[in-house]
């Protein structure tokens, strides 16, 4: 696997979740660990997606519709919504780059994580720093650039198990 871990040996535990940092060194490295997640990740899962342009957060996103067995991922930067129900599980890929926090609003994103008129799935949520009303919950993942590469802040909430091959 590509993925360097550093904070330690694993995990560390914080009051409300437990946090990660993961160097990547390159985009296979991020599809690695989109992957990993998707294969792990159950049902009803948010996972919140930050960092800047090109920091790779789509990347990271066909990495897990890959784990989920879901090919063809596309950036919905313009349609907003991708809807992959051909998977483990349903995927929605949502981008909010083009929206303000008060347009977010009007999307109703909640329908995605409370399943609502939707199958109940897995939803990745781009530039998710717009959204007002958050999920309980969530997966946090922030990508940033480092000089090895990429990096990656992962939090997680305490209720969730992954094992990302430590």
């Amino acid at each position: 696997m590509y993925i360097v871990y550093t904070a330690g040996l694993g995990w560390r535990q914080g009051v409300e979740g437990r946090q990660m940092i993961i160097e990547l060194p390159n985009s296979q490295a991020t599809q690695a660990l989109g992957r990993s997640l998707g294969e792990q990740l159950p049902t009803g899962s948010v996972l919140l997606l930050k960092g800047d342009l090109g920091s790779g957060k789509t990347t990271l996103v066909q990495g897990l519709g890959a784990g989920l067995g879901v090919e063809d991922i596309d950036s919905p930067t313009f349609t907003l919504i991708n809807e992959y129900t051909k998977g483990r599980v349903p995927l929605y890929h949502i981008d909010l780059y083009r929206l303000s926090a008060a347009e977010t609003n009007g999307l109703y994103l909640e329908t995605y994580w409370e399943g609502i008129e939707v199958e109940p799935g897995i939803v990745a949520i781009e530039w998710s720093e717009r959204l007002t009303h958050l999920p309980p919950e969530p997966i946090e993942l922030a990508l940033s650039y480092s000089t090895r590469g990429r990096r990656a802040d992962l939090k997680i909430p305490t209720s969730l198990d992954l094992e990302l091959g430590i």
